[in-house]
């Protein structure tokens, strides 16, 4: 064999001492190159399996609150364990907001709900629908309405009578109270404050007899856990469907289109 390698490279690499062998100069050289080559190729090795547990990508998405108690906490520890190394940074917003940073090139991926879907401005868009829920008008368990509420229906009327938390105009939640309005003929309830902040708005509805809307699966932890109390409402108007928009021209990768695939299965491969 070492014979066959002098042959190969052309030089002469050992000599003979006694009963062994020795590496002469050229040989000397020639190992230090291959020791050289091993390690390249070890750290070559080593930088390819940290690529392929996604240490070198970083994922933005952008999400309303409803995807967050199940489907989106399921979906990034269930991709950590194929990807451990994979960054995600996690925007918390209304759809319209989140839509105009992901036009912007600021989110990969939004999970959210198109707010005008025919809207010609949103072709660009490519959504796939997750699920749907409606919304809940929420208090402190001591507001005067909760109270009511054990006796009689509470009318629309009686709800405008408080001043509300809502999120800002031109979001799916928003444009429900307001075509609620609409359709009461009434008009729009008094907005003490504007916010997306799910903290914010529970702790003024903690201190203040304020009225909120949230999705279903939000307001049920916060009532499990005797921090609020759902007013009981039937609106007339609906939320719209909500799921996963992305650009249509986007840059993809392995780990991005497996998140993707999982928002929309819970049967989706956990290993690769």
């Amino acid at each position: 064999m070492l014979h066959e390698l002098e042959a190969a490279i052309g030089e002469i690499l050992f000599v003979r001492e006694g009963r062994g062998l020795m590496l002469n100069p050229a040989g000397q050289a020639v190992m230090n190159a291959c020791r050289g080559l091993y390690g390249t190729m070890s750290a070559l090795s080593k930088e390819l399996s940290k690529l392929r547990q996604g240490s070198a990508e970083k994922i933005a998405i952008g999400s309303i609150m409803v995807a967050l108690p199940e489907c989106l906490s399921d979906v990034l520890l269930r991709i950590r364990r194929v990807y451990p190394l994979l960054s995600v940074e996690v925007t918390i917003g209304t759809s319209d907001r989140l839509l105009e940073q992901l036009r912007d090139g600021g989110l990969d991926i939004v999970i959210g709900r198109l707010p005008r879907p025919g809207d010609p401005s949103y072709q660009e868009c490519v959504f796939r629908p997750i699920g749907e829920e409606d919304v809940l008008i929420v208090a402190s368990p001591r507001h005067p309405l909760v109270e009511q509420a054990r006796q009689a229906r509470v009318s629309f009327a009686a709800l405008l009578d408080y001043p509300w938390i809502l999120q800002s105009r031109g979001s799916p939640s928003r444009e429900v109270i307001d075509q609620e309005c609409i359709s009461h003929g009434l008009d729009m309830p008094t907005c003490f404050v504007e916010t997306s902040s799910l903290i914010f708005t529970t702790t003024l509805l903690m201190r203040e007899n304020m009225l909120a809307v949230t999705p279903g699966s939000i307001a049920a932890q916060y009532v499990k856990g005797g921090l609020l109390s759902i007013i009981p409402y039937d609106f007339t108007h609906k939320l719209s469907t909500w799921g996963s928009i992305v650009r249509r021209n986007r840059q993809t990768s392995p780990a991005k289109e497996m998140l993707l695939e999982m928002l929309h299965s819970r049967d989706a491969p956990e290993m690769r």
